[in-house]
């Protein structure tokens, strides 16, 4: 049976530093392709989940009975992505290894659904950071809305109208790229 991620950082937190190991085993590969989503290199996505995870041994002391691990964790994922902006980096264009689809049915449906991805990714990027931070945070890391709220620190209620107009944004620029003059209509192939 699987040890509960909130029980395991308890764990850590009391002193059995060992089990953070297992937690890196779980949220890796979720909080590189949030930082991936976010817009950071690879390399820069590498650094930060280390970091996540650092933060995470040296604050230990922090995490409270009751709060879910995964709210805990990224509310670091946020402050340590913050930080590194703080230091002068910036964002860079996202990584398409990790973002497309490994296995593809056909070379026709390939094209199709790569170019329908490419158009989502630019849509997302064109986002303002704090509308793509939600949904990148709802709809790829799947947190739970009352998760993403204590996150961000807002009502449930505020974060949903966030969320749908940050939605509709991205609707609208998706849109606005599949009609620019280059784009493919749906469906077209070479």
């Amino acid at each position: 049976m699987e040890v509960a991620d909130d029980r395991l950082m308890r764990e850590v937190r009391d002193g059995d530093v060992g089990k953070l190991g297992v937690l890196f085993e779980r949220h890796h590969v979720a909080l590189f392709n949030f930082y991936l989503r976010m817009g950071e290199d690879r390399a820069g996505a590498e650094d930060l989940v280390q970091d996540v995870f650092f933060r995470m041994l040296r604050f230990r002391h922090t995490f409270k009975d009751g709060t879910p691990f995964a709210t805990w964790m990224y509310s670091i994922a946020r402050n340590t992505r913050i930080d590194h902006f703080r230091k002068g980096r910036r964002e860079t264009a996202l990584d398409e290894e990790n973002v497309t689809p490994d296995r593809r049915p056909s070379a026709a449906a390939s094209l199709e659904l790569e170019q329908e991805t490419d158009l989502v990714r630019r849509a997302l990027d064109m986002l303002p950071e704090d509308k793509r931070e939600l949904l990148v945070l709802a709809r790829y890391q799947e947190l739970k809305y009352e998760q993403i709220a204590e996150l961000v620190g807002c009502e449930v209620g505020t974060l949903k109208v966030r969320i749908y107009r940050a939605v509709h944004q991205l609707r609208e620029i998706f849109f606005e790229l599949r009609a620019a003059p280059g784009a493919r209509p749906a469906g077209e192939t070479v």
